[in-house]
Formats: structure tokens, sequence, C-alpha cells
């Protein structure tokens, strides 16, 4: 299939099944070409999922002033990070974009203008180091959506739920980010290993409570709930993709945990599936 074809498949997102909505931890960028505990995680949850016509994909790595889709036909593979072996760049994943979908998520959103990046971004390791375990034939569409970091969380959860109407067009959205995460704080003994401090597992424990009783109001006030959510949530832009994928829940949808382990002190790889 062309291109042009590929585009031309999104343009009128025609009724489809209904598609899940995921939140992915993604962690480090090495989980792009390691074959670990969590990798197994993302390729198991690849054999579960229908295939979807197109993905659009929120990630914590492309934060901007204004929220902006990815509107090129081809988006570019950023390798948005330092210090990692040279096999790690050399990692492309030519997924296509779709310039259409990005045009029709545009004219859903009434919460904001959303702006069309035809030409700076592409797909941070946010998008790409996970999905690539899910399609690694790179076949299927994606776009990204920016975070924009001058809004509240609120203004976020809001604004997610007028992407409801893509799933059931055949669009799978993707929230990237970790639920947990303070890199400041990560312990350098335990970098490899499944270990919590007693703060990020309060909070981890906590989150899941409030994620599987549905109480998003909690999460969305995260910043009001003490200080192992302080030291979990430094900054919002891992966490508020977990708010964007909570927000497309319907209520008689089920959450499904996976990959659910802490690592190096200060991080957790939780993800979820909601269908």
């Amino acid at each position: 299939m062309t291109l042009k074809e590929l585009d031309k498949a999104t343009t009128s997102l025609h009724p489809s099944e209904k598609m899940p909505v995921l939140f992915l931890g993604h962690g480090s960028p090495m989980n792009a070409i390691e074959n670990n505990e969590f990798v197994h995680g993302f390729k198991k949850l690849s054999k579960e999922l229908p295939r979807p016509h197109a993905i659009l994909c929120i990630s914590a790595h492309w934060e901007t002033k204004g929220t902006f889709v990815t509107a090129m036909q081809q988006p570019r593979t950023i390798h948005d990070f330092g210090g990692f072996p040279e096999a790690l760049y050399q990692v492309q994943y030519p997924a296509p974009g779709s310039p259409q979908l990005a045009r029709d998520t545009k004219d859903l959103v009434t919460k904001t203008n959303v702006g069309l990046d035809e030409h700076q971004w592409g797909l941070d390791h946010g998008a790409w180091t996970v999905l690539k375990h899910l399609y690694p034939a790179a076949e299927v569409p994606i776009i990204e959506m920016s975070i924009d970091h001058y809004q509240t969380p609120l203004y976020h959860y809001e604004l997610a739920r007028q992407l409801k109407p893509l799933r059931e067009r055949g669009v799978l959205i993707v929230g990237s980010g970790n639920m947990v995460h303070n890199l400041g704080l990560i312990s350098w003994q335990h970098i490899n290993e499944q270990y919590g401090f007693d703060w990020a597992l309060e909070a981890s424990e906590t989150m899941k409570q409030f994620i599987l009783n549905d109480d998003h109001l909690s999460l969305i006030n995260y910043q009001k709930l003490g200080s192992s959510f302080k030291l979990a949530i430094p900054s919002p832009e891992h966490y508020l993709p977990l708010l964007y994928a909570l927000a497309l829940k319907d209520e008689n949808e089920k959450i499904n945990l996976f990959n659910d382990k802490p690592l190096a002190g200060s991080i957790t790889m939780t993800s979820l599936k909601i269908a």
C-alpha cells in the first residue's frame, strides 16, 4: 500500500470495531532493543489488540505551548536522548503518518485550537520505543499529539474526552509516560532491578486504587495527595498521558494492568489496557 493509499484509508474515519485505549509505561529508551520482562509485556499485548486503521499517541516527550498534532506523511524517528549505546541510535521506525487523521483530529477538538505540525516533530522515543513492539512492521499510520505544558491536569482530561469518537473509527489511542517518574531520585545501584522506594510504592498503590475505582477526580487533583505524590510526580509530563487514557474510558469498560513493577527506586512501569 502506498503512502497515498494509507492516508486515504483514514480520510473519512468510517465506523469500525471500537478500539481499546492504552497507557504504556515506556521507561528507558533501551526497551526498544532489549528483551526484558517489560518488552515481553508489550509483545504479549500486541497479540491481544485488534488491528487499528491508525494510532494517535500522546507522548510525555513532546511538550509545547498550545496543542499540536503531527501532520507529515512520513514522520522521522527522533532519538531524543543521550549517552546510550550506538545500536539504539541506529534504530528507525519508519511508520507512515496521516495528515488527514491530523486534520480530522483538529476538527474534532473544540476545547482548543489544535495546530498542524507538518515539518518539525515526528515520532519521539515515548512513541516509537514501545509501538515498535506492538507493530514491528511499522505499517500502521501514526500521529502524535503534544502536551501543552501551560495547562492544568483538568484541562488535559477534558481535551482527551473529545477524542472519544476516534475509538469508534479504528484509531488506537495510546498515552505513553510513567505513572511514577522521578529521574532525579533514581537509585543507580538498583538501575536494572525491580525495586521501589517506599514513597514510590505508596504513590503507585494509591494511583492503582483510584484507577480501578474510576476515581478520576482524585487523579486529576494529584497535587493534593501528599508527599509521596510530590516525589512521584515532580513534573507532570510523564503523568498526564495517563489522564488522557482514563478520560477515554466508557463506564462499562474494564481496566487490565500489566508490567506493574517498580524500577530503579523511583519509576514504575505500570501499564494498562482499557476495553
